[in-house]
């Protein structure tokens, strides 16, 4: 099989990032099939779809000529065998649990077409571990989006240990006809690339969490002015729940440094989960919450933050999840805007200011995953 060959693209899952991967499938010029286990939640994807072309057509991004072809070739379907029918890539967008993803490949490998691509769009699981349920694991390959998926350019293309290099260059170029910007992540590994690098960043904001100082606002008002959305506010922004979920896998596959706190914890627990629920760490009542940057804190800066991503793309290369730093930039740099964590290293202060921030942290909170990598320490890394 080659691009050439693929015409129709079924998604399941129709919720945000179902939807999204629909669109752009569709914006493509794929036939698209969007399924979900209830016609409700189907109607309430297609809604979205509906809303988002009508802005892209708005905002003169397409014309509604466009967008009436692209629908002319979306259909949302409860039905799987219906949505199956023809299927040349299967992206399958359901909650991050793996019992459940276990269940539709199974179920995929039994009814899809025999030479049918199946991708999974999580963002942390192992692809192995998915492609385990089915009977052609060379055919499964990870193939996961960022939300939302429509304006976000990533997509991180995941060997699984028994994926076929078809597959995987299949897929490639599907992302690239997508006009989206593919990295190819060598190794099946938690988190991959993206969330990897972020992964102790994250950790050290739930420790600031537990430890109560500095508060979220004053650690924010430090970040806001080098970021879009400073690091708490872009956690409620995705989710404490997604943040803690994430944080409880890496815990498992990773190293226990990531077990949530009680204090990260009690925030799931409240309910006040972001900006989905209208409040988490901040309010978000008026649609943003208010950072006052005269409150910033002098505890920590960007170097902190810079050394901890850094720190952990070392781990990646040494690892062999990935094998190009520029790599690793590219997928830092299009899964979320700015600069790949690389090409930060000089404007910081270089290798040896970072390794001081790395080992400074560690000291602090007593987590051996923010110590420095023998690569770190090296300092050879050029970008």
């Amino acid at each position: 099989m080659n691009i050439d060959d693929v015409k129709k693209v079924t998604v399941i899952g129709a919720g945000a990032m179902g939807n999204g991967i629909a669109q752009v499938a569709m914006l493509a010029g794929f036939d698209v099939a969007m399924r979900d286990i209830k016609q409700e939640f189907v109607d309430k994807g297609m809604e979205s779809i509906v809303s988002n072309m009508a802005r892209m057509v708005k905002k003169e991004k397409i014309t509604q000529e466009k967008s009436d072809e692209c629908f002319s070739r979306l259909k949302g379907i409860v039905d799987m065998d219906d949505a199956l029918k023809d299927a040349d890539l299967i992206i399958e967008a359901a909650p991050e649990i793996m019992d459940l993803k276990q269940k539709i490949f199974k179920e995929l490998d039994e009814k899809a077409p025999s030479n049918a691509i199946l991708a999974s769009n999580t963002s942390t699981m192992s692809i192995s571990e998915i492609a385990s349920a089915t009977s052609s694991p060379q055919r499964v390959v990870g193939m996961h989006f960022f939300n939302p998926a429509v304006i976000l350019k990533l997509v991180e293309v995941i060997r699984g240990n028994k994926s076929s290099d078809e597959a995987i260059n299949v897929v490639r170029d599907v992302v690239l006809k997508m006009k989206k910007v593919p990295v190819i992540v060598e190794k099946d590994s938690p988190g991959f690339i993206y969330n990897r690098v972020n992964a102790p960043t994250v950790l050290l904001l739930q420790l600031i969490l537990e430890k109560g100082t500095p508060a979220p606002e004053e650690f924010d008002a430090t970040f806001k002015p080098f970021m879009p959305m400073a690091p708490f506010e872009l956690l409620d922004y995705v989710g404490i729940d997604i943040g803690y979920s994430t944080q409880k896998y890496f815990s498992e596959t990773l190293s226990k440094d990531y077990t949530p706190t009680k204090a990260f914890e009690a925030q799931v627990n409240s309910g006040n989960l972001g900006k989905k629920t209208g409040k988490g760490i901040y309010d978000w009542s008026a649609g943003k919450p208010t950072i006052d940057l005269s409150k910033a804190t002098k505890e920590y800066d960007l170097t902190h933050m810079v050394a901890l991503q850094v720190n952990e793309a070392t781990k990646i290369l040494e690892e062999k999840v990935a094998t190009d730093p520029k790599e690793i930039d590219l997928a830092l740099a299009n899964g979320g805007g700015g600069i790949g964590p690389f090409a930060m290293v000089q404007a910081m202060g270089g290798y040896d200011v970072l390794v001081e921030k790395c080992n400074e942290l560690a000291d602090k909170f007593n987590i051996d995953v923010f110590r420095p990598t023998k690569t770190m320490k090296e300092g050879k890394i050029k970008v």
